[in-house]
């Protein structure tokens, strides 16, 4: 579907630059309620923040030190302030939210050196109603050319110890770890999104947005309720290696009033530029098979061997599963040549991305395929090699295109990129972008797995479909498997940065390590949001079950979102309007404990009536005891009924409400 970017209603006003005469400013939010406060001390800059009259962030200092501890954050004045306000609604190529509204207002400060080389500096504040960013921006000036940063000096301190959810920084995993909860004061250096609470139940969420050209920003605790922005290193200990004039990824500070307000946020995604391709008809949210759990629960290869997972006879059966069970999207993995049994392992492998496997018949695979209304996603493991994979990507991308697919799998396992440079530092940032608008020019979308974390880029190049960047369904498959709480604490911290590859759908519980019911494998279609979704399991283990009709008709792209209750951790439900019809769906999930809630079902369209077809733990199951056990049921309710929810240990909910 083709859909235009549309201005539905833009005032903007700019204030001319007024040279002021003394040492602080503030900007506010359109409806008042957040207020940041900027002013140089000593020669220094620092900011803060309130919310409704509370201090949300306390004092804290901004600025940069390059190399040769030269320093760009002392001796400093304001020169002059810009104020402005901004007020549209855009369309989303896919998203939870089919419209959103960009609210600010900004102010930009300038900023200069009283003394020394009198270089200048702008900061950017936008303040949102849910938060605010911030920025640097360094232009071309004559005592200012190459730029190497080794520290940025930006603080986050908050008033009070937060309880916050984290992952570490810079561990061989990259972001594929379990969350912790504890206080501020006791973090390790830790990733973005960086969710807190505060004793009063305000949320906040500290990330970046449009990460361009730069290295990923983790955060390291200090003292005293102290948070500093930590940049990701070269291998060589710098920073950031750039030139003026320079912008740096938009800071975002997310506020909420409570967890389900981190939901439904878009002030990573407003932060990010518009829309950069013209068609986007070729982007098509979707389904999708795999030959993927099979291989990593041991039933296939990745490799070619007697069971290789990827033949051509394996590929064509998948591909007659999909058009038994309506599925139009298969995803093949391990079909070309490089794959060993130690391909995972931590060392430059080389891999063909044109080449097949002696037991895979690339022509007549995606022929069958095409002939038969299934379309193919192509799948590239790097391995880190990226000097190789880039040697390559133009042909490989060109194959694809040619043999009528739009969708490819990108991996990156390994430690690090090429042995040396984290996933997230500049030199992984740059690399990814490059990946990804070489894709676009193929009308390729892309999914890519050990990715740099999501930064609100698929607002700018919508063919940025989803990504892994956490701990995801395949851990289930070999190792202790992911606790009951993991996709409750998810939603609000590694999906509020992008959509999340997780793999939901396994039906086939028992042999595994998915800590979860069946119900809640339905309910994760809705929890955690991608507009591509793999139907995970085995397909023989949908077939003729009687949960898979929700799979076949759940959406993944929609017109509006909204929260009905949030505990992170603990348990989570969302309702979702279909972009494409009058029909809502809803999604409950718990963590180890049971549930039983009582909901409104007020976010249902007023002048209808609906069938709630309702998929929900059976009496008697728990996630570790009697897992597979389901219920299925429909009843008549409206927009003013209440439905009762039961949530078993490691359970959920998940339910059509089908417009009658």
């Amino acid at each position: 579907m083709i859909r235009l970017f549309i201005i539905l209603s833009i005032f903007i006003f700019i204030s001319p630059g007024e040279k002021i005469q003394k040492d602080s400013s503030s900007v506010s939010s359109p409806d008042g309620n957040i207020r940041v406060e900027f002013w140089i001390q000593d020669g220094n800059p620092y900011y803060s923040a309130n919310y409704n009259e509370k201090e949300i962030v306390q004092k804290s200092a901004l600025g940069y030190i390059l190399k040769d501890n030269d320093t760009l954050t002392d001796h400093l004045e304001i020169v002059s302030t810009k104020n402005s306000s901004f007020d549209e609604t855009w369309e989303q190529v896919w998203g939870q939210q089919h419209l959103v509204r960009n609210h600010y207002n900004e102010q930009i400060v300038h900023l200069a050196e009283k003394d020394g080389g009198h270089r200048s500096i702008q900061i950017v504040f936008r303040v949102f109603d849910d938060g605010f960013g911030f920025r640097f921006v360094v232009s071309e000036q004559p005592n200012l050319d190459s730029i190497v940063i080794m520290d940025e000096l930006t603080e986050f301190n908050m008033t009070e110890n937060l309880q916050a959810w984290w992952i570490p920084a810079y561990r061989d995993n990259r972001y594929e770890y379990l969350y912790k909860k504890s206080p501020i004061n006791s973090l390790d250096t830790v990733h973005t999104p960086l969710t807190m609470e505060r004793a009063d139940g305000i949320h906040v969420s500290i990330h970046e947005a449009n990460l361009t050209n730069y290295a990923g920003m983790t955060i390291a605790a200090l003292d005293n309720n102290k948070l500093k922005c930590d940049l990701t290193p070269w291998n060589d200990g710098t920073k950031v290696k750039t030139k003026t004039p320079m912008q740096s990824p938009w800071r975002t500070i997310t506020i909420a009033n409570n967890a389900g307000e981190l939901i439904t946020s878009n002030l990573v995604l407003n932060l990010n530029e518009p829309n950069k391709l013209e068609d986007v008809s070729w982007i098509t949210p979707t389904k999708y098979l795999g030959i993927w759990w099979g291989m990593h629960i041991g039933k296939y290869t990745f490799w070619e061997s007697d069971n290789h997972g990827s033949s051509t006879n394996n590929s064509i059966s998948y591909i007659d599963y999909c058009i038994k069970l309506g599925i139009d999207h298969l995803l093949i993995e391990g079909w070309n040549t490089g794959w060993t049994p130690a391909w995972y392992e931590n060392k430059l492998h080389v891999f063909s991305f044109t080449e097949s496997t002696g037991d895979f018949d690339f022509d007549r695979v995606s022929t069958y395929s095409s002939v038969n209304n299934v379309h193919l996603i192509g799948y590239h493991e790097t391995g880190s090699n990226i000097d190789n994979y880039m040697a390559q990507i133009d042909s490989a991308m060109q194959m694809y295109q040619a043999a009528g697919m739009h969708d490819v799998k990108i991996g990156q396992v390994g430690s690090r990129l090429m042995m040396t440079e984290w996933h997230y530092g500049q030199y992984g940032v740059n690399y990814y972008r490059t990946v990804l608008e070489k894709a676009a020019k193929y009308q390729l979308t892309v999914n890519f797995h050990e990715p740099v974390k999501p930064t609100g880029l698929q607002r700018t190049y919508p063919n940025l479909m989803s990504g892994e960047g956490a701990r995801g369904m395949e851990y289930n498959a070999w190792s202790e498997g992911n606790p009951p709480e993991h996709t409750v604490i998810l939603p609000f911290t590694r999906l509020l940065g992008g959509p999340m590859d997780y793999t939901p759908g396994i039906f086939s519980i028992k042999p595994t390590h998915v800590h979860t019911t069946l119900a809640k494998q339905l309910a994760l279609y809705l929890t955690i949001y991608s507009p591509i979704q793999m139907l995970a399991d085995l397909p023989e283990n949908y077939d003729g079950n009687p949960a898979f009709k929700f799979l076949q008709e759940v959406p993944v792209d929609w017109e509006y979102t909204q929260v009905i209750n949030a505990k992170i951790g603990d348990y989570y439900t969302v309702a979702r309007k279909d972009l494409n019809s009058d029909d809502w769906y809803l999604g409950s999930i718990s963590g180890e404990n049971e549930r039983e809630f009582e909901i409104e079902l007020s976010f249902l369209d007023k002048d209808k009536t609906y069938r709630a077809e309702i998929y929900a733990d059976a009496e008697d199951a728990e996630f570790d005891k009697n897992p597979e056990a389901f219920t299925i049921s429909s009843m008549e309710v409206n927009s003013g009924s209440h439905l009762k929810l039961h949530l078993a240990k490691g359970g959920g909910e998940a339910i059509r409400f089908v417009a009658l």
